[in-house]
């Protein structure tokens, strides 16, 4: 494993790559700096996304939030990773987006310490992320010594480290690559890996001619539960309220579609990620999708007042990264309370 940088060295590099990616995704936003309006004067929302199979891709090809909002406008822009969501998000490219529960605990703990809360849980990640390996390797034991290909700071990430100390294997005993998904498929077509754990659609081209070790559905089961969750900044939930709770109401549609109508959002999802509709279908039903009033619940982000165990989970995992290495120190579990958007998400799920 890579040796760990100083703080101040990685504060300096996560700079620096925010500098860059500012310049990028303003680009890719038509030059709009400003959330709360460009030079029309109409406010402006930006939103990142990933190449994930669920809901959140629906409300994108259908313009649902569009249709919700056609006083606002809406730019979508792609990202690889929710390492890379973090920092357009400190770079102040990003008003809401989409970031693993990984990325999310990181950014929420030290040195990050962003000012964003939770206002959706995406999906709770299953089949859908794995760790599969060349042939040859039968276990997650066999991985001592190999080179095993995540994207650093994702919640595949942070599984391939949960896997690796509950399999009894030194995380330091692995040469660990920081490479997105598509990088990592073009390694392990090179040769260049033994093993990678990512995420679909990548998944499904990696399991052709390799096996899979464990996924993150197994993990959760072991108590280390990952999620893709959606976040916004609290200067945004604070100005514009409106295309918040407009939001979750479309991210809701289209996780109703997701279960009563999964060939119609399959054909949504099918043509954002370039698969064919029933691909797609079987990569979605790999996800559990939740309600907006299911997501009230105790278990999930709870209700003004009582924060539900999302909050402890992400607390779990910080304790956890910090074992790692992956975080300078542990929030308090209550700051983990205050970031979860309850009052957001109850003002919609009503």
């Amino acid at each position: 494993m890579p040796a760990r940088l100083p703080r101040l060295s990685r504060r300096t590099l996560l700079l620096t790559a925010a500098v860059a990616l500012t310049a990028s995704v303003t680009t890719a936003c038509g030059g709009d700096g400003d959330a709360a309006g460009g030079s029309s004067g109409r406010t402006t929302v930006r939103i990142a996304y990933q190449a994930i199979p669920n809901a959140d891709l629906v409300v994108k090809n259908q313009k649902l939030l569009e249709r919700a909002l056609p006083e606002v406008d809406v730019k979508w822009v792609k990202f690889e990773s929710g390492g890379d969501v973090n920092t357009a998000v400190i770079a102040g490219s990003v008003d809401l987006g989409l970031a693993g529960s990984s990325p999310v605990t990181k950014g929420l703990s030290a040195p990050l310490n962003i000012p964003y809360k939770v206002v959706w849980i995406h999906d709770l990640i299953g089949d859908n992320e794995a760790l599969v390996a060349k042939p040859g390797i039968g276990s997650v034991k066999d991985l001592a010594g190999k080179k095993v290909a995540t994207p650093f700071g994702s919640t595949a990430h942070y599984s391939l480290l949960a896997a690796l100390t509950t399999a009894g294997v030194e995380p330091s005993s692995v040469q660990t690559i920081d490479l997105q998904p598509q990088d990592a498929l073009a390694a392990w077509k090179r040769g260049d890996i033994d093993a990678a754990y990512v995420w679909t659609p990548t998944l499904s081209e990696l399991t052709k001619d390799g096996k899979v070790l464990v996924t993150s559905r197994e993990l959760a089961k072991q108590g280390k539960p990952t999620a893709d969750l959606g976040v916004v900044t609290n200067a945004f939930a604070a100005k514009h309220p409106d295309v918040v709770t407009a939001w979750i109401k479309a991210q809701d549609t289209a996780v109703a579609q997701a279960r009563t109508a999964p060939d119609q959002a399959a054909k949504s999802i099918g043509a954002e990620l370039g698969l064919p509709p029933e691909e797609a279908k079987r990569q979605l039903s790999e996800l559990v999708l939740l309600s907006a009033k299911e997501q009230t619940g105790p278990d999930y982000l709870g209700t003004p007042g009582a924060p539900g165990k999302l909050a402890a989970n992400l607390h779990d995992a910080a304790v956890f990264l910090k074992g790692q290495k992956a975080v300078d120190s542990v929030p308090d579990a209550a700051v983990f309370g205050r970031a979860l958007a309850v009052e957001e998400l109850g003002r919609a799920a009503n």
